[in-house]
């Protein structure tokens, strides 16, 4: 899959986790060196077993209108550390004592820590440069 598509899903997968009030989103750009088995993962917490549940709903439900599904979803009924796997990313919804405990950003330190508007303004100059070469042409 194209770099620019993946970043697209990313970014609706994070949107998916504000829509329902995620805490402390994190997304991590993991090395190709580094043994990972995916490019990205989207971090973020809840703070009751119903809200990480309706956040890895909402992630589901955006990305199936994409016409993506996981490849594997993880510890949905505990509501403790819920993944999903997309394979190019993976999400993981946490409860904050899970979070704090696995603490994947200590774990996965080398990732270059990324915000939104990271994968948001690289799609967008891209489209504004296809944009401006049409005007000119």
């Amino acid at each position: 899959m194209k770099k620019n598509d993946v970043k697209r899903q990313v970014a609706e997968a994070i949107n998916a986790c504000q829509e329902k009030k995620a805490e402390d989103v994190t997304i991590l750009e993991l090395e190709k060196g580094s043994g990972a088995f995916t490019d990205y993962f989207v971090v973020c917490s809840g703070t009751n077993p119903r809200q990480i549940q309706a956040i890895s709903d909402e992630v589901e439900e955006r990305l199936k209108k994409a016409g993506m599904r996981p490849t594997h979803v993880e510890g949905y009924k505990q509501a403790e550390w819920v993944l999903l796997d997309y394979v190019d990313f993976v999400v993981h919804v946490f409860s904050e004592k899970s979070r704090r405990f696995y603490d994947l950003e200590r774990l996965w330190k080398s990732a270059k820590r990324l915000a939104l508007s990271d994968l948001v303004h690289a799609r967008a100059r891209r489209t504004g440069s296809r944009t401006s070469a049409r005007k000119r042409a």
